[in-house]
């Protein structure tokens, strides 16, 4: 007898935790493994915010909240929401959930019934259209292209469409491109699905890093018409170096925010209590940390760019905000899962697969780590893609 549920068996394992669990294994071996895969700061978390749970854990914070997370989280978040984004929500249309991810899938087992489709551009993150599959929905895949900058046009988008469309996701800034959707890309894009009555989810956990001259906008707070359609989905990890405080959010309209509240309360409950605690100290307490740390990924950005326009046989876009690197292996001609086995195995450095991100002849660098480490690491691959 089979006893793994259908849709469970079909998904794929995250290729993103596979290749850092591999590469930690190699450290641990005593290999000089050069790392660029992990998908989260180096740095460690600001003190004051550490400071705020463990204060919250002496004063015995440490029972089970509302579902949707603490009143007080709730209110600092909608304050955020509306200053930094121009969205405009009340405490109980935003949910706490453990992770952006916990909050993305929330929002898709809200909102997909099975056979609805959603349409997801092509690089993805990787989890998107595991998560669609697994309520029963069916992943549309538009394939961007390099030349657009990895976004998707409103052409596309059409194209795309069904009848069974009810979802579009946006991942501005995008993992694992980089990109950034403008104001007047979003305002086309949001034409459509207003005149399709096409759910929007707007997923923005990496809106705090962001470079140049390019802006953050959040598509919800174009009109209040996109503002009714969208599910905002944010977090603590990539802005406040949270990654393991497991905190995201999102923020819905009334009746979405309802079903994602009740579908919480029967599955997660609350996020950690003390753990909620350091997310209010972290929006309330000095932004300064989170400039200084977007300023030193640029630096490593501006020179991991540098690096790699100098190698000849892979292209590159300049990204304008996460902290990834999108690199084009096509010239060379290896498939990526094939690529980075023999970059890991000849060179000792490790890198994403692009087919994790449907896009496989790609590969991902992550520039969430030390400078030295990245002019050792493109000179090893410099070094692989010269010998190909």
């Amino acid at each position: 007898m089979d006893f793994i549920a259908k849709n469970v068996a079909e998904i794929s394992p995250s290729l993103t935790l596979a290749i850092t669990s591999q590469a930690k294994a190699l450290k641990k071996q005593g290999v000089d493994v050069l790392s660029f895969g992990a998908g989260e700061p180096d740095h460690n978390t600001p003190a004051h915010i550490v400071n705020a749970a463990i204060k919250a854990l002496h004063d015995g914070q440490t029972r089970y909240t509302e579902s949707a997370g603490l009143l007080e989280l709730r209110e600092a978040l909608a304050a955020k929401l509306l200053i930094d984004n121009n969205l405009s929500y009340e405490p109980s249309q935003i949910s706490v959930n453990c992770g952006a991810k916990h909050s993305c899938y929330n929002a898709i087992l809200a909102t997909v019934n099975p056979g609805d489709e959603v349409i997801i551009p092509s690089p993805y993150w990787t989890s998107y259209p595991e998560m669609v599959k697994l309520v029963g929905g069916v992943p549309v895949i538009v394939e961007t292209k390099v030349e657009n900058g990895w976004k998707m046009t409103p052409e596309e988008f059409e194209d795309a469409m069904s009848p069974l469309t009810k979802m579009v996701i946006i991942n501005s800034p995008n993992n694992p491109t980089g990109a950034v959707y403008t104001k007047e890309e979003l305002e086309a894009l949001g034409e459509i699905a207003l005149g399709e009555d096409i759910l929007i989810l707007s997923d923005e956990i990496y809106e705090k890093l962001v470079y140049g001259e390019s802006k953050h906008v959040s598509i919800g707070s174009i009109s209040k018409e996109l503002a009714d359609l969208t599910i905002t989905v944010n977090g603590f990890s990539k802005a406040y170096a949270m990654t393991g405080w497991r905190l995201g959010y999102t923020a819905a309209p009334k009746k979405i925010a309802e079903a994602i509240d009740n579908l919480q309360s029967h599955t997660t409950s609350n996020a950690t209590t003390f753990a909620q605690y350091g997310a209010i100290a972290a929006l309330q307490g000095d932004q300064q940390i989170v400039a200084d740390m977007r300023e030193e990924f640029d630096v490593r950005r501006q020179f991991m760019l540098g690096r790699l326009q100098g190698i000849r046989n892979v292209k590159v876009v300049e990204p304008q905000g996460a902290f990834y690197f999108l690199v084009d292996i096509e010239p060379i001609g290896i498939k990526s899962v094939n690529f980075c086995e023999k970059l890991l195995s000849k060179q000792k450095v490790a890198v994403v697969p692009g087919i994790a991100f449907g896009a496989d002849y790609t590969v991902r660098f992550s520039y969430a780590t030390g400078l030295d480490v990245i002019n050792a690491g493109m000179d090893r691959f410099e070094e692989f893609c010269h010998q190909h």
